[in-house]
């Protein structure tokens, strides 16, 4: 887990997710609340192989996996 600081000061924790599908995402959680949870794509194949990903950015790198980053959105329908 790595902790980042985006431009507005808002603090966040970012893990490695993986989609239903099987990609690998960077999961960004607000350490506050207050600010929805964002996902932005890895290029790594496995969870493994993404944590080793994320462990290599500098922050300026994380800084721009942040801004291309979309909202999580974490509720159903209920549809299958």
């Amino acid at each position: 887990m790595l902790r980042f600081v985006d431009s507005l000061g808002n603090t966040w924790d970012v893990v490695v997710g993986r989609e239903s599908w099987g990609a690998v995402v960077a999961l960004f959680v607000p350490v506050k609340s207050g600010q929805p949870m964002r996902q932005a794509l890895l290029g790594a194949l496995s969870p493994d192989e993404g944590l080793r990903e994320l462990s290599a950015l500098s922050p300026e790198e994380l800084e721009q996996l942040f801004a291309r980053s979309t909202e999580l959105n974490t509720e159903s329908d209920g549809s299958i």
